[in-house]
């Protein structure tokens, strides 16, 4: 028989990068409200935290961008079901918490849920997309009091 497989899973994957993720159930909570906030229901999610050479080689090799960015996010969703890949670059993170004078759990709940939000199909592809884009995670930044990395 195949290992059991419990559907709707958020997942935390630590690759290569210093971090530790405090709060997880409460950060996958406010995670899948964000989702149900927008009539939809969470499948399988990952969260990668990763390192600036990992992600801009997936930048490249995925996106033929060579260039680095703090999340890429792949997504895998049917419907109504949200399903992805969200891979987060923390050194990245680090350096726009402070040019935009942020606790770096702040700019990281920020970068996790703007991940979520492309997974819900927002995008920032322009200035009025990235307006609603930063609308939307200043409104879900306002529905989660944990720090990620206590």
């Amino acid at each position: 028989m195949p290992p059991y497989k419990a559907n709707n899973m958020i997942l935390f994957h630590i690759h290569d990068a210093q971090l530790v993720i405090s709060n997880r159930r409460a950060i996958k909570k406010w995670i899948q409200g964000i989702i149900e906030s927008h009539d939809k229901r969470t499948g399988d999610i990952n969260i990668i935290f990763c390192r600036s050479d990992y992600l801009l080689e997936l930048n490249k090799k995925y996106l033929e961008h060579d260039y680095y960015t703090d999340v890429i996010t792949f997504p895998y969703s049917e419907e109504k079901k949200v399903s992805g890949d969200i891979f987060i670059d923390v050194d990245t993170v680090a350096c726009n918490a402070e040019t935009f004078r942020q606790s770096f759990g702040n700019e990281l709940l920020r970068v996790m849920i703007h991940g979520v939000l492309h997974l819900l199909g927002l995008d920032d592809n322009n200035e009025e997309n990235a307006h609603i884009m930063r609308k939307a995670e200043d409104t879900a930044l306002t529905k989660i009091t944990v720090d990620p990395v206590q």
